[in-house]
């Protein structure tokens, strides 16, 4: 296919990898925030072909993975309530709650419905006026204008019967945190192509500076995601610490304005809690309260009060924060496979125990 094959050229990634062993003198850690650049990284095998000199650890990029447990469980009970339809995009159903998962309650009869854009979930609503429906608002900064989107055209059409659990996080609070933690040597940062196609990467800048990193915008493709790590690797060999831009297909510096415009419109900056993580300042979004009669979480406050419990045997916070890999853990391919997962990121498609459950790493 033209312009997929080209992102996947071999010889155009062995001129690439001669360069960088040209370029490298000494070992670095890169991370790359997305867990789609994970997959990438892992199906093709490039994590085997790069300089021994470079790391990759993988970081708290996957949307579904870091879904923290408490919005799951909320999610769970939500979906058992006759007067309810719970509406998900479909790598939900599988992650582990406390108890049970989405697809369990969807088997036991639960009106859980698989959509593919939050429209779905609001012509749902309006064929049902009689039930609320519940859209299960996850995400980085990618899904944001569409759940927005939602809600302003629930409110237009006057749609009362549409409501949100949201669970919105934002990937400039993660680095933040990650550099700030004393325990974590990351040297550099892959950041999120299609995060910064929404929101471009002048959010990056401030960060570069404060923590002296390089960060560079990267595609998804072996060639996309080597041209990234080249750029990391040349300002680290320099000694500079700056944003650059891989992707310059698809990112510009001030991104999509009309649609950060519609994410400022409907949601404000909030703490929020990640999966395995714990709770990261001012990391999310939440709905304005002009829009609080779309807050699941306030049309069913019962759901506030539940309480929560992860797996004592799942690692998956370390994983997120690039302290372990996958195979580290001692559950890996045993008590946690894909069929009977203990994590998120063993059942998401792009969480790293997933991708190296699925290429046998």
């Amino acid at each position: 296919m033209k312009y997929l094959s080209e992102y996947r050229d071999a010889d155009l990634t062995s001129r690439l990898l001669a360069e960088l062993d040209r370029t490298i003198t000494r070992p670095w850690t890169l991370m790359e925030i997305c867990g789609g650049q994970t997959h990438s990284i892992i199906r093709s095998g490039l994590d085997r072909m790069l300089p021994d000199e470079i790391t990759l650890v993988h970081g708290p990029g996957c949307p579904v993975c870091v879904t923290p447990l408490e919005q799951l469980d909320k999610a769970i009970a939500l979906a058992t309530r006759p007067d309810v339809i719970f509406a998900s995009y479909g790598d939900m159903l599988r992650v582990p709650g406390s108890n049970r998962d989405l697809s369990a309650v969807k088997a036991t009869g639960g009106d859980v419905r698989i959509v593919y854009s939050p429209l779905d979930a609001l012509k749902i609503a309006h064929d049902n006026p009689a039930r609320t429906v519940v859209f299960f608002a996850i995400g980085f900064e990618t899904t944001a204008p569409a759940n927005a989107m939602a809600v302003l055209q629930a409110q237009s059409l006057g749609l009362t019967n549409f409501t949100v659990l949201v669970s919105q996080v934002t990937v400039p609070a993660a680095i933040s945190a990650l550099m700030d933690s004393p325990d974590i040597k990351v040297n550099g940062f892959l950041a999120a192509g299609h995060v910064c196609t929404v929101m471009g990467f002048w959010e990056y800048e401030p960060l570069a500076e404060k923590y002296r990193i390089p960060i560079v915008v990267t595609g998804f493709e072996p060639v996309d995601l080597l041209h990234g790590i080249l750029q990391c690797v040349r300002q680290l060999e320099a000694g500079t610490c700056t944003v650059g831009n891989a992707y310059g297909r698809s990112v510009s510096r001030l991104g999509n304005q009309p649609a950060q415009e519609v994410i400022r419109r409907v949601f404000a900056i909030t703490d929020r809690a990640w999966r395995g993580i714990g709770i990261l300042p001012r990391s999310g979004y939440r709905l304005r309260e002009e829009f609080a009669a779309f807050d699941a979480e306030l049309r069913f406050p019962e759901v506030q009060a539940i309480e929560t419990r992860e797996s004592p045997l799942c690692i998956s916070g370390l994983v997120l924060q690039g302290r372990k890999k996958p195979a580290d853990c001692p559950a890996f391919g045993n008590q946690c496979t894909p069929q009977s997962p203990l994590g998120a990121t063993m059942v998401s498609s792009e969480g790293a125990c997933a991708a190296y459950f699925l290429y046998k790493r």
